[in-house]
């Protein structure tokens, strides 16, 4: 499989940075505690937990989570996370000052999502002799499942933003406009994109290991 270190990122190098992610989450965290700001809080405290998917998903379900695949997850939460807060004197937070952030953040964390549809999909391709998925079914299926996902989301953020107004305790998510929503879209669909075209690069060690593992769960049942 390949990793990051073949764009001269050494694999120390990579658990290293996520590490620094995860302790600057921490941090983010009391930043939010200390503001008394329920949106920082609540993405910083759900950001740690994503950091820790990869370390459970490789102890409990035996699935291999190389320091790559796991700084590429821990990158889309910590992004997301930092983007509530932003820097220390700036007036407001990234997401409100850098339009960019949100657009690199949505294409990110839709990258991720299609990573785990993929992954998914093709160990059932590979690993099961009643299912054939030719790679433009694939392609489709790995946008599909992005863009259900995104959809879903961008709901909920429309429900959580009319939720905490009315309860008046502060933004978790926000949801600007029409505009902002179809534009995430856009992003969702182009990170999706991205894993479609080139997931085989990255993940095969993935589509291997979940493979393994519904075939184990087949000759138990």
């Amino acid at each position: 499989m390949t990793s990051l270190s073949s764009f001269g990122i050494h694999e120390r190098r990579q658990k290293q940075l996520s590490r620094v992610m995860q302790l600057s989450l921490v941090g983010l965290l009391f930043v939010g505690l200390y503001e008394l700001n329920v949106g920082i809080v609540v993405n910083c405290a759900v950001g740690l937990v994503v950091t820790e998917l990869p370390a459970i998903v490789e102890r409990d379900y035996d699935v291999p989570m190389d320091a790559g695949l796991t700084l590429w997850i821990t990158t889309a939460a910590f992004l997301h996370a930092l983007g509530t807060v932003g820097l220390p004197g700036m007036e407001d937070s990234f997401y409100r000052t850098l339009p960019v952030w949100d657009d690199v953040t949505h294409a990110l964390s839709a990258s991720v999502v299609a990573a785990a549809g993929y992954s998914t999909v093709r160990a059932l391709d590979e690993h099961s002799v009643d299912i054939y998925l030719p790679r433009r079914v694939t392609f489709a299926y790995v946008l599909a499942f992005t863009m259900a996902f995104g959809v879903v989301w961008e709901v909920l953020e429309f429900a959580i933003t009319l939720g905490t107004g009315a309860l008046g305790v502060g933004n978790v998510l926000t949801q600007y406009s029409v505009a902002d929503t179809l534009g995430d879209l856009i992003f969702d669909l182009l990170g999706g994109s991205i894993v479609a075209i080139w997931g085989h690069l990255y993940l095969t060690d993935v589509v291997g290991a979940l493979g393994r593992r519904m075939a184990e769960n087949s000759r138990g049942e």
